[in-house]
């Protein structure tokens, strides 16, 4: 897959994240995965996996967001602060700030998904 492929998924996953298609925009990221270079690899599998939690949390599996929660942090933090125009920080607040709650909570009292705390994923094709 040629950069300005790769660009054009990524504007399209982050499109797709930012209204609440968590699924879809795995898939879309799972496509350029697999064609990243090895040391990209990370970097997509830590947006795959942020988008899986939110995709379970959305859909009501706790135990499912719980299980990705460290995975998305531990491979974005190495693309730390920002990677491909994505201020990684920021992301990372971001998801921690939606995640955080329902992982510290007890079971059977997790926090439902609020649509509107929701993340957003900044990736936009360059002009």
């Amino acid at each position: 897959m040629d950069e300005a492929r790769i660009e054009a998924e990524l504007a399209r996953a982050g499109a797709l994240f930012d209204v609440g298609e968590y699924h879809a925009a795995h898939e879309v990221l799972d496509a350029v995965w697999e064609q990243a270079a090895p040391s990209e690899q990370d970097f997509f599998k830590g947006l795959i996996q942020a988008c899986i939690a939110l995709h379970h949390h959305q859909r009501g599996n706790p135990d499912g967001a719980r299980k990705l929660y460290s995975g998305h942090r531990r491979y974005l933090g190495r693309f730390l602060p920002s990677h491909r125009g994505l201020d990684v920080a920021a992301f990372l607040a971001d998801m921690q700030a939606t995640l955080g709650p329902l992982v510290r909570a007890r079971p059977g009292e997790e926090p439902p998904f609020d649509p509107q705390l929701r993340p957003r994923l900044p990736l936009r094709a360059s002009p």
